[in-house]
């Protein structure tokens, strides 16, 4: 091979790793101008709050339907065409929410939404794993943290523009230049390698030779349990931090946003050095330790009464939870490949689904304090749980590597 050729590969990979990181941006934005303008649709069609609260579970339904699929999707047209398509659908599907007529008219329009989000979570989550082989380093942790920056950056135009313009207006103006950019970045992605390197999957062999696949592995399980806990904790900060400082710690205004924003920063710093410390100290290192630091934090935050240390308590807990859900998606598209990351994030989307009516519940009977101590238990069970785990999944790569040398 020429020397002035070898350089091309990473350059190309590079390139796509600038584009998935800007498909996970565009995805934070889209979501954050969705979030700031929930109150707005929600007095628009005359919503209750119980109303409100069912229509935006459709989301997460959506993304169940499609999630498992996505898997197959990629396998059979590649992480690279399945971003591009489903990232497309996902930016256009943001308008239904605000042409939606009733409430059944917004929870179809959510329900759209949240399917075209679920394909492109899975497909670009893929398609970072392809750019990780390719590149030979980790990139998923900084990948997520672009999602966080999108965020930031679609609440901040929400800031500016909610009150000032139609609602309308104002997502057809992110719906135009987020569908734009994922048409033009789905071009730079990565094609995946061949389907052989699916786990040793038996993909290279003639269908009648293929071994019948499980639907979930207990690999599968162990990941996408970590992946559950991970999530549930993840969205218990994100849910209920700000009315923990308001309702037991007594603080009002903005100061009863300290704890979510303690939360908000270190989880967003956390992925976006986390690919470093993954590379010194490895991917199950970052999530038990993690998960340990996550329960110290919140173990602090909820036995003491002075906000300001409450507020370190979910630093921590951001700053320990960074790098989980990234490290499972990772190991899952290494040693699993695209259905194991389907697979993978299916069964951990059910922590953001369940995560909120069971602390809501246990905190109606209980109260709010013993109610997050369930995000703790979730993180004690990851740090538990992650070196049988991470065993499980080295056992089957080594296991693969002998039956499927060349993979």
């Amino acid at each position: 091979m020429p020397v002035s050729a070898v350089p091309a590969v990473p350059r190309r990979a590079e390139i796509a790793r600038t584009a998935v990181s800007m498909m996970f941006l565009i995805n934070g934005a889209l979501f954050a101008t969705w979030a700031v303008n929930i109150p707005g649709v929600r007095d628009a069609l005359g919503l209750s709050e119980a109303q409100i609260g069912g229509a935006l579970l459709a989301i997460g339904l959506g993304a169940l339907v499609t999630m498992p699929l996505t898997g197959g999707w990629t396998a059979r047209y590649g992480s690279d065409r399945v971003t591009w398509v489903s990232a497309v659908a996902c930016m256009l599907s943001l308008a239904l929410p605000f042409v939606a007529p009733d409430f059944w008219g917004l929870v179809l329009a959510l329900t759209v939404l949240g399917g075209a989000n679920g394909a492109m979570d899975v497909a670009m989550n893929a398609q970072g794993v392809t750019v990780e082989r390719r590149l030979g380093r980790p990139v998923l942790s900084r990948l997520h943290a672009y999602f966080s920056l999108g965020g930031v950056l679609g609440a901040g135009l929400g800031t500016l523009l909610v009150g000032r313009v139609p609602m309308l207006w104002h997502a057809l103006l992110v719906v135009a230049v987020t569908t734009v950019a994922a048409a033009l970045l789905g071009r730079l992605l990565l094609p995946d390698p061949p389907a052989e390197n699916e786990t040793g999957s038996g993909a290279e062999l003639p269908s009648h030779s293929r071994p019948r696949r499980i639907f979930v592995t207990p690999a599968v399980l162990l990941l996408g349990t970590l992946c559950f806990l991970g999530m549930l904790s993840e969205g218990a900060n994100y849910d209920w931090a700000a009315l923990y400082f308001r309702d037991v710690l007594g603080q009002a205004g903005g100061r009863a946003g300290m704890g979510y924003t303690a939360f908000v920063v270190t989880m967003t710093l956390g992925r976006w050095f986390g690919d470093r410390l993954r590379t010194r100290l490895g991917d199950e290192t970052i999530v038990r330790v993690g998960a340990a630091v996550t329960a110290l934090g919140l173990g602090l935050a909820l036995l003491t009464r002075d906000p300001l240390v409450a507020a370190l308590g979910f630093a921590l807990s951001g700053l320990g939870l960074s790098n989980v859900v990234p490290v499972m998606y990772g190991t899952a598209g290494h040693a699993l490949a695209g259905r194991g990351i389907a697979q993978v994030a299916t069964l951990g989307y059910g922590g953001f689904l369940l995560g909120p009516p069971v602390i809501g519940f246990v905190a109606q009977h209980a109260g709010l304090r013993p109610a997050l101590g369930v995000a703790l238990a979730a993180a004690l069970l990851i740090a538990a749980l992650g070196g049988g785990a991470f065993a499980l999944v080295r056992r089957r790569t080594t296991a693969t590597a002998v039956h499927h040398p060349g993979v």
